[in-house]
């Protein structure tokens, strides 16, 4: 198996506030040096399984965006395990810069064959996706963001015996994997929070069709759309290093962290919860982000 089972729990830290709550983060993050938080454990039942498979030239194929930490991730995964990768990312006019960004370099060190499409092609992956296992027919393709059935059965190991104490169970959301996972296989008592990073009217059909429980619902955590970094977004996030020495990135767990934080402020979140936030990582893109930050001028994230 290319991926496996830390021999040692992911650790769980305290976060420490003036509020009659109990918050906590688990640190997903540390999971693994190269595949980062949820991206580790949405790959592990479908990288596994390819790979155990009798296929003479193996290859994975999967989708992304310039800072895609699901590309990165897979990148690792081929160098890790000596199999070709292809990545599909979006914007045919990353073509002639892409070696200005940090996550697509990274990538093609790995030895993943980046191929540009158009934004419009992009759209419609389900027809490109038909395209490439017709080109490629042993090749294991992999949605945009992992998310699919097996990556649900993997997000199950974000789950242990420590988190069963836990009264909210929180994560940010963009394709819909993580979340699903986590409402499939917490407990009855849990109560499951998705922080929206992305403004995708689909999402909820997407989550709906990978768990049939009803014991989660949606926050807006955009903060002014996927990708948009605030000033205020750069304040919290340094903040928070600076007071827990936990890095959050810009996109994903920044945001949540933030939108959890003025929950707690107005009163969201009865007295003596226990709250349970999950690091699903995503730190590599904090490189791209202060190079896009230093481009205008503004305040990088430390």
């Amino acid at each position: 198996m290319i991926l496996q089972i830390p021999a040692e729990p992911i650790p769980i830290d305290e976060i420490k506030m003036d509020k009659n709550i109990s918050l906590f983060l688990k640190r997903e993050d540390l999971v693994h040096p190269l595949i980062s938080g949820n991206k580790y454990w949405k790959l592990f039942h479908n990288v596994n399984t390819y790979l155990q498979k009798p296929i003479e030239n193996p290859l994975i194929i999967t989708f992304g965006g310039a800072y895609s930490n699901h590309i990165s991730a897979v990148s690792a995964v081929g160098k890790l395990s000596g199999v070709r990768t292809i990545g599909i990312i979006r914007g045919e006019e990353l073509s002639k810069k892409w070696r200005d960004n940090p996550t697509l370099l990274f990538a093609f060190r790995n030895g993943m064959n980046l191929k540009f499409v158009s934004r419009e092609e992009y759209r419609n992956k389900e027809k490109l996706s038909e395209f490439l296992q017709h080109e490629f027919p042993d090749a294991l393709i992999i949605p945009e963001g992992g998310t699919n059935e097996d990556a649900v059965r993997g997000v199950k190991m974000m789950l242990n015996h420590e988190t069963k104490d836990f009264d909210y169970l929180c994560t940010a959301v963009g394709t819909g994997g993580t979340i699903a996972g986590i409402s499939n296989f917490c407990e009855d008592n849990q109560q499951v929070i998705g922080f929206k990073v992305v403004g995708d009217s689909s999402l909820e059909d997407t989550i709906a069709q990978l768990t049939l429980k009803k014991n989660y619902h949606l926050i807006d955590s955009d903060f002014g759309g996927y990708g948009k970094i605030t000033d205020e977004n750069i304040r919290f996030i340094n903040d928070f290093k600076e007071k827990y020495q936990i890095p959050l990135e810009p996109i994903y767990t920044g945001k949540m962290m933030q939108k959890v934080f003025e929950l707690i402020d107005d009163g969201y979140f009865p007295e003596n919860s226990r709250i349970l936030c999950f690091h699903t990582g995503g730190l590599q893109g904090i490189e791209g982000a202060n190079l896009l930050l230093e481009k205008q001028n503004r305040k990088l994230i430390i």
